[in-house]
C-alpha cells in the first residue's frame, strides 16, 4: 500500500513539474514559448517573430528590400482578427498578422527554432513578446 500511494505520489509530481507547453494562437499559426526567459511568439515552424519601431499600430512599413531580410507573417485572404491578433492590409493587397496592432516579421538570418539574432537589429527591430 505505501509504495503504491509513494509511486502516485510521485508521479503526480512529475506531472506538475514538467515544462510548460507552448501556448498555441491563430489555430496553431502561432505559438508564444520561452526562449530565455521571455515569453517569444513564434510561427509554427517555431521560428522567432520580430516587431519593427518605425511601423505603427495597423500600418506596416516594411517593403521591398526590408520585406526580403525581414520576411512578414502572411495572413491568407481567410483570415480574421483573433483576440490580440489583427490583420494588416499590404500595399501590394496582401495581408499580415499583427499582435496588438504591431505587424509581425521573421528575421532572415534566424536559422533555427529558438534564434533570436534579430533582436536589437538596427536598434528598431525587437523580439515579439507575449
Amino acid at each position: 500500500m505505501f509504495s503504491r500511494t509513494l509511486l502516485a505520489g510521485a508521479a503526480a509530481l512529475a506531472l506538475f513539474s514538467a515544462p510548460a507547453f507552448a501556448e498555441d494562437y491563430l489555430g496553431g499559426a502561432v505559438k508564444s514559448v520561452d526562449i530565455g526567459g521571455k515569453e517569444v511568439l513564434t510561427g509554427a515552424n517555431a521560428m522567432t517573430l520580430y516587431i519593427f519601431d518605425k511601423d505603427a499600430p495597423g500600418v506596416t512599413n516594411c517593403y521591398d528590400d526590408c520585406a526580403v531580410h525581414w520576411p512578414p507573417l502572411m495572413a491568407d485572404a481567410t483570415s480574421k482578427p483573433e483576440g490580440d491578433f489583427t490583420i494588416v492590409d499590404r500595399t501590394d493587397g496582401s495581408k499580415m498578422w499583427a499582435y496588438k496592432g504591431w505587424p509581425l516579421y521573421y528575421w532572415f538570418k534566424d536559422t533555427k527554432a529558438g534564434d533570436i539574432t534579430g533582436d536589437g537589429v538596427g536598434g528598431v527591430w525587437h523580439l515579439a513578446l507575449d
